[in-house]
């Protein structure tokens, strides 16, 4: 698989079997494993004053990108994402 760069879009299937379109909005490194922040292009694309929900994967060495498995995991990366994002 290509790697994957910021605003690339590229398509999920959900666990109802419906694709997503998805969009890479960052990528950040975490304890030397690189994740990619994304969101539903949809919920991006509607001009609206609500969050929009962020996504993380994991990137493998690969390029494939692979869910995060448990909750710290997914607290550590949401929290280095909102570091860098506020500053």
């Amino acid at each position: 698989m290509e790697r994957i760069e910021i605003g690339d879009i590229f398509t999920l299937i959900d666990e109802n079997d419906v694709e997503q379109e998805i969009e890479a909005l960052g990528k950040l490194d975490v304890e030397g494993v690189e994740y990619i922040a994304a969101g539903i292009v949809d919920d991006i694309e509607r001009e609206t004053e609500e969050d929009i929900d962020i996504f993380f994967f994991k990137v493998e060495e690969d390029g494939q990108l692979t869910d995060i498995e448990t909750d710290e995991e997914f607290e550590k990366v949401s929290a280095a994402f909102e570091k860098s994002v506020m500053g």
